[in-house]
């Protein structure tokens, strides 16, 4: 069975997506180990500056990069990266498995993303949409779609 991290800046604080998380772990328990790692958002002040902003981005980014297991194949969210339809994101995470990986990495940064270092890192960078959503919303509609590719890898309903 294949594993996925999710690695993720911030906790979910509304219940709302807290149990939208919680509904998507349980169904994902039949096609993977899922594991959710986080770690803290940096405190920030209500106006950041630049230089603020990029060591709270080195911060985060440096979390972040422990969380990744040393052989996991990376797939960062970035709004600079590659739109992909859902069936394509099944093919590809069906091509990974086929190729013998074992373990997927989907990072979610937090509000100021990440450093360079983080996508220099990556084995495929992914954007949801040019639409901008919270990184906490993210992570709920990541975790449908990593479902929804596994429902269609499997050619099962997805809806009832």
């Amino acid at each position: 069975m294949i594993r996925i991290t999710l690695a993720c800046v911030g906790r979910l604080k509304e219940e709302y997506l807290r149990a939208g998380e919680a509904e998507f772990r349980k169904r994902l328990g039949a096609y993977c180990q899922l594991e959710i790692l986080s770690v803290n958002e940096e405190k920030m002040p209500d106006r950041v500056s630049a230089a603020e902003e990029r060591v709270i981005l080195e911060r985060e980014t440096e979390r972040l990069m422990k969380l990744i297991p040393a052989h996991s194949y990376v797939i960062l969210l970035d709004l600079k990266g590659k739109e992909i339809s859902s069936p394509a994101l099944a093919e590809k995470m069906e091509a990974l498995m086929v190729e013998g990986v074992s373990h997927l990495t989907f990072v979610i940064g937090g509000p100021f993303g990440y450093t360079d270092a983080l996508r220099r890192r990556a084995d495929f960078r992914w954007s949801f949409s040019p639409l901008t959503f919270t990184h906490q919303m993210i992570r709920v509609l990541l975790l449908e779609q990593i479902y929804r590719a596994f429902k269609i890898m499997r050619k099962e309903k997805y809806h009832h």
